[in-house]
């Protein structure tokens, strides 16, 4: 089969009683960009990516629909496999992940159709049918975050993660112990997330101030450098996630133990075969991890699941979707949702969601 078609839309995601807010940013409404494929033999699939903002890391959503067209025509009469799929991406644009991962995603939603297999199919295999997610508590106050912490608690999420940062570091020290205190007897695992926003200094005031709290600080400062500086004295285990922008300083880190585990972004490492080879490097280098992405609707949401399933879970730290924070899905029948703080695996062939066109606007592009 090979690409006849890319069609490509954006659609508004504003999120519902905003802001969200992390250490660099604060915001209330995000657009996606869809990417519908339709190969030679007229069947189809659909691809998104939906980067958070524009300073959360090297994406932004303009961005994504010019790298796509950027591609497109090029892309015309391309094997829908990914192997040959990524390689004429490659050729014809450097970079730029975040827009290659729609038309990935895309990609294997077609084949799944094709074949008649669910994308956790293709993956390798599901190995549940419900996977764990987590919920992310924006930066507030001790009080407000060891409130929402709770109730999230009572939801039934096995894992929390509390943004921090952008403010002293004493008031965010208050606020995971505030938040610790509340959950500790609840099973509950917590993270804590910088968003790269930390100066070295301050992440080991949190590590030495919470030292008796069994938390994980995932992605505290900007860059590798001060990682590598701060790995051999922090007290706490160590996740990386904006560093992942591109896979080959995702798998050095893993290879010479970096860090201790990942927050695996679908966009941030070009799509699902390159989170299918994160997944398999994590899994000989026993390291955890979740599997995400930035923001999106149904179509983001079902990939992250579908690869989710796919991790042993015992290494499966949870995946996060962005149905708790956006109104309405792409398709009504079958949308992505959050249910006792865990996600249905979708069983039908693709990604198992088929977007409502009607409800989109025009395609802002179109190839072929």
């Amino acid at each position: 089969m090979k690409i006849s078609e890319i069609h490509v839309y954006q659609v508004d995601l504003p999120v519902v009683n905003g802001p969200y807010k992390m250490s660099h940013s604060s915001v209330w409404s995000l657009k996606s960009t869809l990417v519908k494929i339709v190969a030679d033999n007229g069947q189809f699939g659909w691809g998104e990516t939906c980067p958070v903002g524009s300073t959360y890391n090297e994406s932004y959503s303009s961005g994504a629909a010019g790298a796509i067209a950027e591609m497109a025509q090029g892309l015309i009469g391309t094997s829908v496999f990914p192997v040959p799929l990524h390689r004429r991406m490659n050729d014809l644009l450097t970079g730029h992940q975040y827009a290659k991962a729609a038309l990935d995603i895309a990609a294997h939603d077609l084949l799944g159709k094709h074949l008649g297999l669910s994308v956790a199919d293709l993956l390798g295999g599901a190995l549940v049918d419900r996977v764990p997610s987590y919920y992310a508590l924006n930066v507030a106050s001790p009080e407000e975050a060891a409130r929402k912490a709770l109730d999230k608690c009572a939801e039934g999420y096995p894992r929390l993660q509390l943004k921090v940062g952008g403010r002293p570091v004493e008031e965010d020290i208050e606020t995971i112990r505030r938040v610790w205190e509340a959950i500790r007897s609840k099973s509950v695992r917590l993270v804590i997330d910088a968003n790269r926003s930390l100066l070295t200094r301050d992440v080991l005031s949190i590590s030495r101030e919470c030292h008796d709290i069994p938390l994980v600080i995932e992605q505290p400062c900007n860059n590798v450098e001060d990682l590598q500086a701060i790995r051999p004295i922090v007290r706490h285990a160590i996740y990386m996630d904006e560093n992942t922008i591109n896979p080959n300083t995702a798998v050095v880190a893993a290879g010479t133990g970096l860090v201790d585990g990942f927050g695996l972004k679908v966009t941030q490492l070009g799509g699902l075969h390159m989170m299918r080879a994160m997944r398999d490097i994590c899994a000989i280098r026993g390291l955890p991890h979740t599997c995400d992405d930035t923001w999106g609707g149904d179509i983001m949401a079902a990939a992250c699941t579908h690869i989710g399933a796919t991790v042993a879970p015992r290494l499966l730290e949870g995946v996060w979707i962005a149905a708790p924070y956006i109104e309405g899905n792409y398709d009504s029948e079958n949308g992505i949702k959050v249910e006792s703080g865990h996600i249905t695996v979708p069983s039908k062939p693709g990604l198992g969601i088929i977007p409502d066109e009607s409800t989109f606007s025009s395609p802002v592009a179109s190839f072929g």
